[in-house]
């Protein structure tokens, strides 16, 4: 596996690069590959997205400059925006397990021990996919795109970024529970680096990986 930063980059754009690197690691020319990188505010809407999942008008968010996108990954509404740590895979699967519940569920094993770090205890909940704190609030929110066992999107990791925008929609469909970030779980401000280096040795510990 080989890391690569994009540092802040607009979706769109890291949406053309997931898949050029998708098509390069189904070649075999390009190794099992970690994107890091933010987003500017955006929000996606995933292939199991409900009609209700966006509660404020497209034409109000378009106003505030909030994209609503419609993309090919699992799962519903989310939002990204700067501070949050937005974390791509584009893995073979052919090359460790071909079994995508085991892929999801090793990549929330990789948040949680990563945000642990940090002293933020976090779990999961039985049937809903992503990184919870105390059941009730989600911190990771997880949704991939796989094709011929090569997997893209991934996950998103609250860690300092603006929650307000996720009062725009109903996060990952789900009513009755709230998002969170680490900022808000331990009042204070964290290093997104420190972070990015921790996300990066849980997921080498956790996928088998020597660096």
């Amino acid at each position: 596996m080989i890391i690569q930063d994009w540092g802040v980059i607009d979706f769109r754009e890291a949406w053309r690069r997931q898949r050029e690197l998708v098509d390069a690691v189904m070649r075999s020319e390009q190794p099992d590959t970690l994107v890091l990188c933010e987003h500017p505010a955006v929000i996606t809407l995933g292939r199991n997205t409900q009609p209700d999942s966006v509660v404020i008008g497209r034409e109000i968010l378009a106003a505030n400059g909030i994209e609503v996108l419609e993309i090919d990954r699992g799962g519903d509404a989310t939002v990204h925006d700067r501070g949050q740590l937005v974390g791509y895979p584009i893995f073979n699967l052919t090359r460790t397990k071909q079994d995508l519940h085991w892929f999801l569920r090793t990549m929330e094993q990789c948040i949680i021990d990563a945000i642990s770090t940090f002293q933020v205890s976090s779990g999961r909940l039985d049937g809903l996919t992503g990184v919870w704190i105390e059941e009730s609030r989600k911190i990771c929110a997880i949704g991939i795109h796989c094709s011929r066992w090569v997997t893209s999107h991934g996950f998103a990791v609250n860690v300092n970024n603006d929650l307000s925008l996720f009062d725009s929609i109903i996060p990952c469909g789900i009513r009755e529970r709230g998002v969170t970030s680490i900022q808000k779980e331990l009042g204070r401000l964290l290093d997104l680096e420190e972070v990015k280096i921790r996300v990066q040795e849980a997921f080498r510990k956790n996928f088998g990986i020597t660096p």
